[in-house]
């Protein structure tokens, strides 16, 4: 069975890390997640730059004694976020080569993310797993931009390792057992080409591990041909990170093209929509393109005297679906919590079986 070997554990892959973006997977604390199988989680340091400030992180202890936490952390950029603001009329920031200009509210203060400063907040949080400052792109974005966003990501990777040779030591060199890992990020867009160049320049340089950037998902809701080419043209023993994705057939999809992590809001967002999942067939998840879970829609008024458990194959004690539609009713707080665990648990669950299936391989 493959591992990633970190600094808190030898990490099994593959792995699904729930977001918590603020240091916080919403309604959840860390026994939650251990409980509901979860051996790792992801942050984003921008918005922990924001608020309490990666400083103050660090004075606590970090991340992982800041929130109790025993699993694996990986921290985002925050360059993402940044992008994002940069879009639409520009009102929020901007994009340059050094960095990324943005404010976190109209005619707020300006705040410049560089990749050193990227590197710098990411080690103040003490996650096991960072990310190099990159740009993504729109996959209607033009080639110059394309191109242009290729370049900067290089050029920023470039700025990031040494920023973290500087601190920490080589990545690379497989050992991440007394450092963090440093993960770069693959742009590109659309363009074969520019994937290809991306993924042979980034792989030069020596990284412990990659990401896909840019947009997975086409207009129909499927992955885009970009994230297999991705995967095929880094090193075929590299840890591959398939950042976004999340979507169960999606994760299936992109696991058998090679990637290994993945995270996504769409489990704990989806729980607190009312929206659940549940497995149809334990056999149907080995086949390609087989929809192996149903959707548990528990708003709906039939389920107010339903007292079968969520998903009988996963929690057969757990609570009924009666019971979690009358806390939606009346909004306790304890119906996105029960649904949440419930949902990261149908993950952990997909998650295991792939990773029987990878030993029987």
């Amino acid at each position: 069975m493959m591992t990633l070997k970190t600094r808190r554990s030898h990490l099994q892959l593959p792995a699904f890390l729930p977001d918590g973006t603020r240091a916080v997977v919403k309604g959840l604390d860390a026994q939650d997640l251990a409980d509901c199988g979860i051996e790792a989680m992801m942050v984003n340091s921008l918005h922990l730059a924001t608020r309490p400030g990666t400083s103050t992180v660090k004075a606590l202890g970090g991340v992982h004694r800041f929130m109790g936490w025993k699993g694996v952390t990986a921290s985002d950029s925050g360059g993402f976020q940044a992008w994002s603001m940069a879009q639409g009329n520009g009102a929020l920031g901007s994009v340059t080569d050094k960095g990324f200009v943005y404010r976190h509210e109209k005619g707020g203060k300006k705040h410049l993310l560089t990749p050193e400063k990227c590197i710098r907040r990411q080690l103040e949080l003490d996650t096991d797993i960072l990310f190099c400052l990159d740009q993504c792109t729109h996959p209607d974005d033009s080639a110059e931009v394309q191109r242009l966003s290729v370049e900067r990501t290089l050029d920023w990777a470039r700025r990031c390792r040494d920023e973290f040779v500087a601190r920490v030591g080589e990545p690379g060199d497989g050992d991440g057992s007394a450092r963090p890992l440093l993960f770069a990020v693959v742009q590109g867009g659309n363009d074969p080409d520019l994937r290809r160049r991306c993924a042979d320049e980034l792989a030069a340089m020596g990284f412990d591990g990659f990401g896909f950037g840019g947009w997975p998902i086409d207009d129909d809701g499927l992955l885009t041909d970009m994230v297999a080419l991705t995967a095929d043209c880094l090193p075929q023993d590299s840890v591959k990170h398939a950042l976004g994705i999340g979507k169960p057939e999606n994760l299936m999809a992109a696991w058998r093209a090679g990637y290994r992590l993945f995270d996504c809001a769409l489990p704990t967002r989806n729980a607190r929509r009312k929206r659940l999942y549940m497995i149809s067939d334990t056999h149907s998840i080995y086949l390609k393109n087989n929809i192996f879970y149903d959707h548990l829609y528990l708003e709906n008024e039939q389920h107010s005297r339903d007292q079968a458990p969520i998903d009988a194959v996963l929690d057969p004690e757990g609570p009924s679906r009666a019971y979690l539609h009358h806390l939606f009713k009346i909004k306790d707080s304890a119906a996105e919590r029960l649904a949440t665990r419930h949902n990261l648990k149908f993950y952990a669950w997909m998650i295991d079986q792939l990773r029987v299936e990878a030993v029987d391989d």
